[in-house]
Formats: structure tokens, C-alpha cells, sequence
């Protein structure tokens, strides 16, 4: 019998390219008193045209997808909901290296927490181009004046504080849509986190991510990844190629309509294309009128070999530049939709070397039938926003988002939409009246006595 630990529920929002989905869950211990997550309700839709490559582009369709997963999990859970931690992604997103640090200005005190807070939010103002906006700024190892390659600051005598950050920027425009889709459901965002670092918290133990590891989250528009190592994330990217890549080289190669292009790609998808003998057809319903098309399942096979083929060479090369090939003791961690195809595994066990390679699915969870619905790797992202509300992707800090931004986005939905000012038209200032002039004065005394009046006497009165 499982207990709570809190009756507080947490809620995650995976907005996706192909689906957006909703899950509810709650922080509980089992009977063996270790912690476990129970999933209390499920929502998921498809999404048509609301977001591509990972972005929203399309507000009022992603806003419609947002409120029908939110109400279905509101039904299950019998509750409203009002605060959500929501998932990000889009090919935009960078991840680059950068540096800083700050001069305390009581040396002789160790080190506190507030040390790294005033540091991180330094980092957080960091000059960026204008359309872009920094989404996280996340530690790597710390320098304490001299001393390099430091885990844990706090405790530790020293003047200068700094370190290697990682900072991760997006487009503004998309993240700014990510919070309108938000808002106009009436709900508050608790955080906005990386698709791949909320899979990571689902998907990974702490001891992968100690050894080092690679989180490859193949979703349906993009593919993230995402390289931890001594329990430190070391190295994000993003790539425009992912499951819908595989869906429309189906369509082009087997010359199809899309919807066919994915219902193939699910039913019949493998990456094994030695498993298929060449008399296996699947009939393919043709246009009105016509009949159909016979689609040959080994030809589906050599298609999606190919992509996933370079799919996974675009994570080697990626692994390659980090510079952290050869030290992945943890090897591959494939997650995400598309890394339910059968095969997938043995495709990047042979494109990257790596002697681990393994399918990441949601982990911690307490038996019962939503956590059956959540199990599959799909859901990685949206149960890794649901653990988020528990745990934090990083011990060191209090924040993985802009605190100032987020009490001014706060500020700003909650602010009620003003009356508009009347119009008033100005008036031209008016001119000082011209002095009088007085007999017998020169006008060289008329301007001195506009200049210096004469001041009045104390004895005269106000009238």
C-alpha cells in the first residue's frame, strides 16, 4: 500500500509536434519506502497544425489541443488545475559555453547559497541578440578564487566566486508563444523546462548520469540531445530530424498519402529490414475511385533504416565535437516516440560504437492502469514534468529559469487589460506676458527688471 507524501498534484504539459498530452501525478512511497510517482489522470490529443519542428506556430490551435488534454485529466482527477510545468523544444534552441563570476564582499564568510543565486542571475543577463531570449543557465564546475573544477561552492572560503555555465537560448518569439497557450487557458507556469532535461528526469538513474551518459530523445519534430556526466549536464543540442522525417520519406519513397505514410510507420515499422521477406505486402487504401496500393513492408524497413541511419550519425558527430566520446560509461539512452521502432537500438550501437545502448522508459512509477498508459517512451517528457515538481535538475541552485522574468510574466497575465487613456490634445505652451512698460524706463532697464524682479516685502499680503 502506497502512502503520500504530499497531497499537493503536479502537473505536466508536453506540447509536441505530433501530440500534445497531459499528466497528473502525485509523490507517494511504496512498501518498500521508496519514493514513486502515481499517475492520477491522462490527456492526449493529436496536433494537426499547431506546432512544427518543436515550436508553436499556430497559437489558437495549440491553445484548443492545451484546454481539451487539461480538461480530460481535470475530470479524472476531480480537481480544476491551475498550475502546470510545461515542456519546450524547437530547432532554434542553442546551448552554448560561458563563463562567470562575481567578488564577495565578505571573504571572510563561507560561501551560502544566495553566493550562487546572485551569480546565476548575473548570467541570466548576459547581452544576447534581441530575438532571443535565455531559457536556462545551468552550472558545470565552479572556481573558488584559484581553486578549478569545483562540484559544491557553498561551505568554502573564498573571495571569488565564478563558473562554467551552460547557457540555453531560444527563439523569444516561441517561448513567448509557449507562455500565451498557457495563459489563455487560465493556467500559471510553474516552469518551462527543455523537453530532453524533463526526459531526463524520467528516463535516467543517478548513476548513468555520474558515469556519463547521452539522453537521445527522438521525438516527432525534432531530436534532442543531451550529455550528463559526474551527475552534471554537460552538452545539449537540437536537430530538425525526427519521426516525421521518417513519415515523410515513407510517403515520397512509397509515393503515398501522409496519413498512410504514418499509420505504416507505426504498424509496420522496423528498422530490421532483413526481417521482412520480399512477398510481404500490406494493401494501402488509394484515393476516391481508385484501388490500392500494394506497399512492399521490407521497402517501409530499408526507408526507415536509412533515416535513423543518419539521425544517428548527426548524435556521433554531436558527441564528437562535446568532446566527451569515450567517456560515456552510461552509453546511449534513446527515448522519445520514434525510439519504440523495432531495431532502433541496434542502428545506434552501430552508427555511434557505444556498448550501451537502451530504450528509456518512464521509471519510478506506481503500478496501477494510467501508469500502464504512461509506460511507453513517448511520455517520457510529460512524466519528467511531473517528477520536476519534486525534483530539481540540478541540486546546486534554487532556479533553472529567469526569477525576474517570471514574476514579470506573472505580473503581466495577471494585470487586468486597462481602460484606454482619453486623448487629450495639448496645448501650445503659452507665452510669458510681456512686461509692462514703465515711463521714462530705457528698454535695457525694462529687460533687467524681467530678469530680477523685484522681490516683495515680507508685510504684503497673499491677495
Amino acid at each position: 500500500m502506497a502512502t503520500s507524501v504530499g497531497e499537493n498534484i503536479v502537473v505536466g504539459l508536453d506540447i509536441g509536434s505530433t501530440k500534445v498530452c497531459a499528466v497528473a501525478g502525485r509523490l507517494v512511497r511504496n512498501n518498500k519506502n521508496q519514493e514513486t510517482l502515481e499517475i492520477l489522470g491522462v490527456g492526449r490529443t493529436r496536433m494537426n497544425d499547431g506546432v512544427a519542428k518543436g515550436s508553436v506556430v499556430n497559437v489558437n490551435n495549440a491553445v484548443s489541443a492545451i484546454r481539451q488534454v487539461i480538461d480530460e485529466v481535470a475530470s479524472q482527477i476531480n480537481m480544476p488545475i491551475e498550475r502546470v510545468n510545461v515542456s519546450f523544444n524547437g530547432s532554434h534552441v542553442v546551448s552554448v559555453k560561458s563563463t562567470g563570476n562575481i567578488t564577495r564582499s565578505s571573504a571572510g564568510d563561507e560561501i551560502q547559497k544566495e553566493d550562487i543565486d546572485h551569480l546565476l542571475n548575473d548570467m541570466y543577463r548576459t547581452a544576447i541578440p534581441a530575438d532571443k531570449e535565455i531559457v536556462h543557465v545551468l552550472p558545470m564546475d565552479f572556481v573558488v578564487d584559484s581553486e578549478m573544477n569545483i562540484d559544491q561552492p557553498v561551505g568554502r572560503n573564498g573571495v571569488k566566486l565564478g563558473a562554467d555555465f551552460q547557457i540555453i537560448t531560444a527563439q523569444a518569439n516561441a517561448a513567448r508563444n509557449v507562455r500565451k497557450c498557457v495563459a489563455r487557458n487560465e493556467l500559471v507556469l510553474d516552469t518551462m523546462m527543455l523537453s530532453v532535461l524533463a526526459s531526463g528526469l524520467s528516463v535516467l538513474t543517478d548513476e548513468e548520469k555520474y558515469a556519463g551518459v547521452a539522453l537521445i530523445d527522438v521525438g516527432g519534430g525534432t531530436t534532442q540531445l543531451a550529455i550528463y556526466y559526474r551527475n552534471v549536464l554537460r552538452h545539449v543540442a537540437v536537430f530538425p530530424w525526427a519521426g516525421n522525417s521518417l513519415t515523410s520519406d515513407i510517403q515520397l519513397g512509397c509515393k503515398i498519402m501522409p496519413e498512410q505514410a504514418e499509420l505504416l510507420k507505426k504498424k509496420f515499422g522496423s528498422a530490421t529490414p532483413s526481417e521482412f521477406n520480399l512477398n510481404q505486402v500490406v494493401a494501402v487504401p488509394g484515393l476516391s475511385n481508385k484501388k490500392p496500393k500494394d506497399v512492399l513492408i521490407k521497402n517501409v524497413a530499408i526507408i526507415i533504416e536509412d533515416r535513423l541511419r543518419e539521425i544517428a550519425a548527426m548524435v556521433q558527430a554531436e558527441i564528437l565535437r562535446s568532446g566527451y566520446e569515450g567517456k560515456l560509461l552510461g552509453g546511449l539512452v534513446l527515448t522519445g516516440g520514434t525510439a519504440m521502432i523495432s531495431g532502433v537500438e541496434s542502428i545506434f550501437n552501430r552508427v555511434t560504437g557505444a556498448e550501451e545502448v537502451r530504450v528509456g522508459y518512464p521509471e519510478h512509477l506506481e503500478p496501477n492502469g494510467r501508469a500502464d498508459l504512461v509506460g511507453d517512451p513517448a511520455y517520457a517528457t510529460a512524466v519528467g514534468l511531473v517528477w520536476a515538481g519534486y525534483k530539481t535538475l540540478d541540486r546546486r541552485i534554487s532556479f533553472i529559469s529567469d526569477p525576474v522574468r517570471a514574476k514579470y510574466n506573472e505580473r503581466v497575465e495577471s494585470k487586468p487589460k486597462a481602460a484606454p487613456e482619453p486623448v487629450v490634445e495639448k496645448a501650445e505652451p503659452a507665452l510669458p506676458p510681456e512686461p509692462e512698460r514703465v515711463q521714462g524706463e530705457s528698454f535695457l532697464d525694462r529687460i533687467l527688471r524681467t530678469l530680477f524682479p523685484q522681490k516683495g516685502s515680507p508685510t504684503d499680503t497673499y491677495e
